[in-house]
């Protein structure tokens, strides 16, 4: 019998201090987690110290960490630090990002995205466990020569990794290499049974791996009011966020939502906002994202149940004041905080 959906959440564009406050929060009310992400003006794993500190038994984790931004060293002493402080409640959630952020945030080669993740993870557990041998790594995206100038002890635990992953290649990788998956914020309940779960399992085949031991979790765009109106508008304003960038194109076209996402763009393009919010659709929102009053939210997140592992319960940011995210991340832990 699969086990119960478990919940997260997880906010941006709020403040560090704000981040660990909402991870209080969300272990007052019995949720599952809580997920700091990462983009140009905010660090993940910055967030999760704080995070880590303010709360004693939700799991914390990054959702994620650009592991093309940082050395592979940088990332393991990162995580190992972040598993100590939170006495070993951390998930390292890391990602590349479009191939326009690895090559122009970061200087990085953006050529297959797939393939070097599926070196990065195993490079990490390796650093990890130095205690056992030196490493002399030279692969494709990573050189890597280190033996230790003294004794180091072996890792409290083996420190969770999951990967991101957004067209059926990437998340393959997840099944290759990964303890679990990090979904995105536009895939649908049907994509997920249909195309993620699958490429899951043919990228766990090809490790001769058993795809259960790999967890699927995905943030999921959720906005709670009273007023459903808005909240539907606050989420159709992420939603077409997202569909701006044409590296989603493949994604939306696979949904029958290409003559959106192409109207999204072209505004984007104009720099004319309501008319990018205006050309998402009712069906886009009621299958992207959970929007309503918080007990219309609470039911529609039901239909995740035996699809999902963990839901990772996404606060929008884009068009919203930092007020108004961190009031919703509150909204949505209070709501589903009330079920547990």
């Amino acid at each position: 019998m699969a086990a119960p959906l478990t919940f997260g959440i997880e906010s941006q564009g709020t403040s560090v201090r704000a981040m660990g406050d909402l991870a209080a929060a969300a272990e007052r009310a019995g949720l599952d987690a809580a997920w700091a992400p990462e983009l140009y003006d905010r660090s993940a794993t910055i967030s999760v110290a704080e995070m880590a500190n303010r709360t004693e038994r939700c799991r914390v984790g990054t959702a994620i960490a650009y592991g093309v931004g940082r050395s592979p060293l940088t990332l393991a002493a990162e995580a190992r630090d972040l598993d100590e402080v939170s006495g070993g409640r951390f998930v390292l959630g890391i990602g590349n990002g479009t191939r326009r952020m690895i090559s122009d945030w970061h200087g990085q080669d953006p050529e297959a995205p797939a393939v070097r993740i599926e070196e990065l993870v195993p490079l990490l557990r390796r650093i990890w466990n130095l205690h056992e041998e030196p490493v002399d790594h030279e692969g494709r995206f990573y050189r890597l020569r280190i033996k230790p100038t003294g004794d180091v002890a072996p890792p409290a635990r083996a420190i969770p990794i999951y990967t991101a992953g957004v067209n059926p290649r990437m998340i393959e990788s997840a099944g290759r290499v990964a303890d679990g998956l990090l979904g995105h914020a536009l895939f649908t309940a049907e994509h997920i049974a249909e195309v993620v779960r699958p490429a899951i399992a043919k990228g766990a085949a090809h490790a001769d791996r058993d795809p259960a031991d790999v967890a699927v979790a995905s943030l999921m765009i959720s906005v709670v009011d009273d007023d459903a109106d808005r909240a539907r508008a606050e989420a159709a304003a992420q939603i077409a966020f997202y569909c701006s960038a044409k590296t989603y194109a493949a994604l939306l076209d696979s949904h029958g939502f290409g003559a959106a996402g192409a109207a999204i763009r072209e505004a984007f393009a104009a720099g004319d906002f309501p008319a990018m919010v205006a050309a998402v659709n009712d069906d886009m929102v009621d299958r992207m994202a959970l929007a309503g009053t918080p007990d219309e939210v609470k039911a529609a997140a039901g239909r995740y149940e035996g699809i999902l592992d963990h839901l990772i319960l996404y606060a929008p940011s884009y068009g919203v004041s930092a007020e108004r995210a961190v009031e919703n991340a509150n909204g949505l832990v209070a709501a589903f905080g009330e079920q547990r």
